[in-house]
């Protein structure tokens, strides 16, 4: 199956987008018994992460950093694409369809390739997940690219009418090319969006998909440590037959 890709559309642009718009924020705030709630939480604490439940509207794959960027690659360059992907802690969170959390551990036991699998920590239906800021935390002047505080009527409110804007509108929102800082995942204190909820009802990969793309991702580990060995060997190699002819 390491070759094998489910027949979904791609989308070959990686949106790296770091903010959620309000249609997204719409989709978040559906995961909650209380939407509005979350809306509300939202204006008070624009910076602030906050809590959701799984299993309802998504399922949450937590990878480790590094294997996790490396499965999100593999979608967006030989695969469909991904959901909403977020860094917290030092950790993954890939987006995927209910019912994932619990399919993805069987699927991976059956797989000739997921011992090669780091654990994953899959959040589904009883879980609930941390999602970071709707927007990135602002910098100060001079500190390069960043959020900025908006007044009540600016840019940030646009779309939402009173009530529904949070308070940070990231520049170049809703404009072609607006990228994210995507920086070290790994960052233990990184709470952000590698790619932010952008509307109302955002495709999720399935455990098939995700599946395919942890495979492809530990390949790809397998492959970097083989070189990484070749290259070590070669020189060790040479010195040693340096030695056995005298030279």
């Amino acid at each position: 199956m390491s070759d094998w890709l489910p027949e979904t559309p791609r989308n070959l642009a990686f949106p790296t987008t770091a903010y959620v718009t309000l249609a997204g924020a719409d989709w978040l705030a559906s995961a909650s018994p209380h939407p509005e709630g979350m809306h509300m939480l939202w204006a008070e604490h624009p910076a602030a992460p906050s809590v959701l439940p799984c299993g309802g509207v998504f399922d949450v794959i937590n990878a480790p950093a590094l294997f996790g960027r490396r499965m999100v690659d593999r979608l967006w360059s030989a695969g469909p694409g991904s959901g909403p992907v977020a860094t917290h802690r030092g950790r993954i969170l890939l987006f995927a369809t209910p019912g994932t959390a619990q399919r993805l551990p069987a699927l991976l036991a059956w797989e000739e390739w997921g011992s090669a699998v780091p654990p994953l920590m899959c959040h589904g239906s009883g879980d609930a997940v941390t999602v970071p800021p709707l927007h990135p935390r602002p910098r100060t002047a001079g500190t390069g690219t960043g959020g900025r505080r908006e007044p009540a009527d600016g840019p940030g409110y646009a779309e939402g009418g009173a009530g529904r804007g949070y308070g940070w509108a990231a520049p170049g929102a809703g404009q072609p090319g607006n990228r994210a800082d995507l920086g070290d995942p790994a960052t233990p204190t990184g709470s952000r969006w590698l790619v932010a909820p952008d509307v109302r009802a955002p495709w999720l990969p399935g455990p098939d998909i995700l599946l395919w793309a942890c495979v492809r991702a530990a390949r790809s580990v397998l492959g970097a440590d083989r070189e990484t060995a070749r290259t070590h060997h070669e020189p060790a190699a040479q010195g040693a037959d340096a030695v056995l002819t005298g030279g």
